[in-house]
């Protein structure tokens, strides 16, 4: 065991030194420069740690981590973003002696008649940095300026936005689609064309485009992706704003198999909402999908009763789920609910600020009908499908596949020239939405990307955002990701490693010192269940195992 370990840890050093004379130059205090737009990024060298820790258990914790870096986010200049984000976590809410600006009307449930004279935030500043020494480990998240809920309820928009030159959507349904291309899609998608794909970036007034669901009228009713009939008639009320989520339950039993650990239960635990108003906790739903596998841990759990609901949430169980990636399935889940505006999370994250708030301040505020974090470090396609590859998140076939796609149809490198958009890559694990037709239309679009290419959803967001963009006047706020971080949190890496603690006769021995838990506390992605635990093992012995 110990000449395996001494074999992969070997690996990983001559692979660390690789990456360093390719991509960076080192500079003191572990700073590495020249990355991407000039963003600096710390990483933990590890080759301080290793005169201090001997044998092989030891070099597996020194893997671990020297694999997690620190995005400070803090040299945006040269892209035109004046911002810091190396604070700890904080939230301001400006006060709420404004009666001035609005009418009385503000603290009733829904306000259709408010005149909002000037923005309470616009003076609002992020305070100086905290000394280096108290910096944590990993991205973090940064103060953002929330109006009182009151004040962001009162600023509901008494209508509708616009949707530029589309004005009405439908979808395509048919019994028996027929695949006629290669990586043509599924069978829930609808196998659509080239030519269809095509078409369907001509934005018209009118359209109808491919947007899963096919084999019927109803979706969610004898589709696949189906939906008990009680659940479905909720689903299809209308609602002013809705929380959506899911957990779709393979990744543990995977991980089982593979790596025959025992591990307690579905990876992704129902995260309950924090600071919810009692407005919001009357005319908001909670919607949680679950597959037939999480619903039976749940019961057995016993957290799941016949009202289906768990806290905040309510349970809306799928049957039939269309596919075997868990990524997929969460992405049928942003093509149901009929509303106005929705706020998509993943399922391992908790919301820990009103949704009121929220939408206050990504959508209202910015006149925007469509908002999503840009990726934390990451801003290039080409570079995050790289950052695939090396993690295993995919078939690499496949992936070379999509963005030799792409760059056929003219995908080109992230520069500044791209500015004002700000990335190509997203972190796809919040969206925030109103629910107008062009940007339903992105949102199927996308999904028909996903269902065609990989699952991969952060390779296939900015051909869609652009194509779409380049037909009407229109664009996505893409804001930071330090700002995500703070209005919902994740201690999901922490139980996964605790999990692999378990695992220490495994990969360790018993007598192996094990690294505090508290070192890794900060550090959170937007990967799914699977996604993250493929990493910390996949990436732990650099290779494929899975």
């Amino acid at each position: 065991m110990d000449t395996l370990f001494g074999f992969l840890y070997s690996r990983w050093r001559r692979k660390l030194r690789e990456r360093r004379d390719e991509s960076c130059i080192w500079g003191p205090g572990g700073t590495m420069t020249g990355a991407s737009l000039g963003l600096r990024q710390e990483v933990v060298d590890p080759c301080s740690y290793t005169h201090r820790m001997e044998g092989s258990s030891s070099k597996i914790c020194i893997y671990l981590v020297g694999f997690f870096t620190v995005n400070k986010e803090d040299d945006f200049d040269s892209i035109g973003l004046h911002f810091d984000a190396r604070y700890l976590k904080n939230s301001y809410v400006a006060p709420t002696n404004w009666g001035t600006l609005y009418n009385a009307s503000a603290t009733s449930d829904f306000s259709s008649s408010v005149t909002v004279f000037t923005d309470p935030c616009k003076n609002f500043a992020f305070p100086p940095p905290p000394p280096g020494d108290t910096r944590q480990i990993g991205p973090r998240p940064c103060p953002v300026c929330y109006v009182p809920v009151e004040q962001a309820i009162a600023r509901i928009p008494k209508f509708p936005s616009p949707s530029p030159v589309l004005y009405h959507l439908t979808y395509f349904s048919e019994e028996n689609s027929l695949k006629t291309q290669p990586n043509g899609g599924s069978e829930f998608g609808g196998y659509p064309s080239l030519k269809q794909r095509n078409e369907s970036f001509e934005i018209k007034e009118s359209m109808t485009v491919h947007c899963g669901f096919v084999k019927g009228c109803r979706p969610g009713y004898k589709t696949a992706f189906d939906i008990d009939v009680a659940d479905l008639e909720l689903l299809e009320k209308f609602h002013e704003v809705i929380v959506a989520s899911a957990i779709f339950g393979t990744a543990a039993h995977k991980l089982n198999f593979k790596f025959k650990i025992s591990l307690s239960g579905n990876y992704d635990v129902i995260q309950q909402p924090s600071n919810i108003g009692e407005i919001a906790k009357r005319n908001v739903p909670f919607f949680m999908f679950i597959d037939e596998e999480t619903e039976t841990y749940m019961k057995n759990m016993s957290t799941l009763g016949s009202d289906k609901m768990v806290g905040l949430w309510r349970v809306i169980v799928v049957h039939n789920v269309p596919y075997t990636d868990s990524r997929r399935n969460g992405k049928v889940c942003l093509l149901l609910p009929k509303t106005r505006y929705s706020i998509w999370i993943d399922g391992k994250l908790q919301l820990v600020v009103d949704p009121y708030q929220v939408l206050e301040r990504f959508l209202w505020r910015h006149n925007a009908t469509y908002a999503i974090s840009r990726h934390y470090r990451r801003f290039d396609v080409f570079e995050e499908a790289e950052a695939n590859k090396a993690g295993m998140k995919y078939d690499n076939t496949s992936i070379d596949r999509q963005i030799e796609f792409y760059k056929r149809e003219g995908l080109t490198p992230y520069t500044t020239a791209k500015l004002p958009i700000s990335s190509d890559v997203p972190e796809g694990c919040v969206i925030i939405r109103e629910h107008v037709p062009i940007t339903n239309l992105l949102s199927c679009l996308w999904f028909n990307e996903v269902d065609r290419f990989t699952s991969r959803d952060q390779l296939s967001f900015s051909t869609v955002r652009d194509k779409v963009a380049d037909k009407v006047n229109w664009g996505v706020n893409m804001f930071l990701d330090c700002e995500r971080r703070n209005f919902v949190i994740q201690a999901y890496l922490k139980k996964v490693l605790a999990d692999v603690e378990k695992t220490r006769d495994l990969v360790r021995g018993d007598d192996a010192e094990i690294p505090k838990l508290g070192k890794f506390s900060s550090i959170d992605s937007c990967y799914t269940a699977d996604e993250e635990l493929y990493s910390v093992f996949g990436l732990l012995f650099g290779m494929d195992w899975i």
